[in-house]
């Protein structure tokens, strides 16, 4: 019987597993230029004594789907998307460089240029900086130019980090955000571009991922009732045995 213990307990386990990924793309439904994670069920043969005909089930996170969500106006001049392939840097809260396609951005008080989630948005030269009492206006190459109250002139500030690197070379971090695979900076690419006043919606199919949900509540009420008939076989085995005995 411990042997379909342990079997059942795996498919459990991982079903939980994909389940929490699940939640998180549920949660994150409404979240701008979010990418959903993707998760797979993989049969690992056992080896050992008998046949090779019980098999262990693993969790095996397939990455993410790259799918760009829609286009949606917002008419802020602090919100940017991502026009096609490419990703917006960001200095994650452990200081180093990773991407997202999340730009809706803000000016906090002391003037530094953020995401709402309170990320500091990356230049060429490193965190931007925006001077106090001016407009804000960014151009589709990321440039992000300010004009001083009661002045026409147009001052540059800097442009944003925009990069491009193959989807395959992108890992997801547990914060969400993305990093390159060789824990380096990736360099900027001049070809991204942004729409000023729009956002991306979030890739997640809330229908789908529900009736996903649902099926794997339903595999891991099969697998708890894999192990109840389990310990039930074991007990009952046990009597038969005590009073053979």
């Amino acid at each position: 019987m411990d042997k379909l213990i342990y079997t059942a307990m795996s498919g459990a386990s991982h079903t939980l597993q994909q389940q929490a990924a699940v939640s998180q793309n549920l949660a994150n439904t409404n979240t701008p230029g979010f990418r959903a994670a993707i998760n797979s069920f993989r049969a690992v043969p056992l080896v050992g004594d008998g046949l090779a005909t019980r098999t262990f089930v693993v969790d095996s996170n397939a990455g993410a789907d790259f799918t760009e969500g829609v286009m949606e106006p917002t008419g802020r001049a602090l919100d940017v998307a991502v026009n096609g392939k490419g990703w917006i840097a960001v200095q994650a809260a452990d200081g180093q460089e990773a991407y997202t396609r999340n730009g809706s951005l803000q000016i906090t008080q002391n003037g530094l240029l953020q995401t709402r989630s309170g990320l500091n948005v990356l230049g060429d030269a490193g965190p931007i900086s925006v001077p106090p009492d001016t407009q804000v206006t960014i151009a589709q190459d990321g440039s992000i130019s300010t004009v001083a109250q009661g002045n026409q002139a147009s001052v540059v500030l800097g442009r944003i980090k925009l990069t491009n690197p193959p989807q395959r070379e992108m890992v997801r971090g547990e914060d969400a955000l993305f990093r390159g695979n060789a824990g380096k900076p990736v360099e900027a690419d001049a070809n991204v571009s942004v729409m000023s006043g729009f956002l991306e919606s979030s890739n997640v199919n809330a229908v789908e991922a529900m009736v996903n949900m649902i099926s794997l509540a339903r595999q891991f009420e099969t697998q708890m009732k894999m192990l109840t008939t389990a310990d039930s076989d074991a007990r009952q085995a046990a009597k038969i045995l005590s009073m053979n005995g």
